[in-house]
């Protein structure tokens, strides 16, 4: 698993790694079963505290991305198709949010941002 830590970012390193992992199973790179890295052994592969590894394997869980079995290890779990597309639809809402911002700070009016969104809808 190829996970990347920003010191520089905003972002507490477990959002992050959950943002990573979350991204690898809605792009299909890691599938339903497949196993993840002991917390133990990611927290040494990122110099990283194990408490923040527990942290990014528990929010993953709990937003049903994973599942643990005591003894086994942590698992990803069958994608649930609403899940998947809330996910998606919280990282759309988050890029028109930025788009619509810096077409207000640019003088751009909402007909011509519905305008180019519309072409881009066409295009695509």
């Amino acid at each position: 698993m190829n996970i990347i830590i920003s010191n520089s970012s905003d972002k507490p390193i477990y959002e992050q790694i959950t943002g990573q992992v979350k991204n690898m199973i809605m792009t299909g790179q890691l599938k339903e079963g497949d196993a993840l890295p002991s917390m133990r052994t990611l927290a040494k592969e990122l110099r990283i505290s194990v408490i923040t590894a527990k942290r990014a394997y528990e929010e993953l869980e709990r937003d049903g991305f994973i599942t643990t079995v005591i003894g086994k290890g942590s698992f990803v779990r069958a994608a649930d198709t609403r899940l998947l597309r809330e996910e998606k639809l919280k990282q759309v809402e988050g890029l028109l949010s930025a788009a619509v911002s810096l077409a207000g700070q640019s003088g751009i009016s909402r007909e011509e941002v519905e305008e180019i969104l519309t072409i881009i809808y066409q295009e695509a």
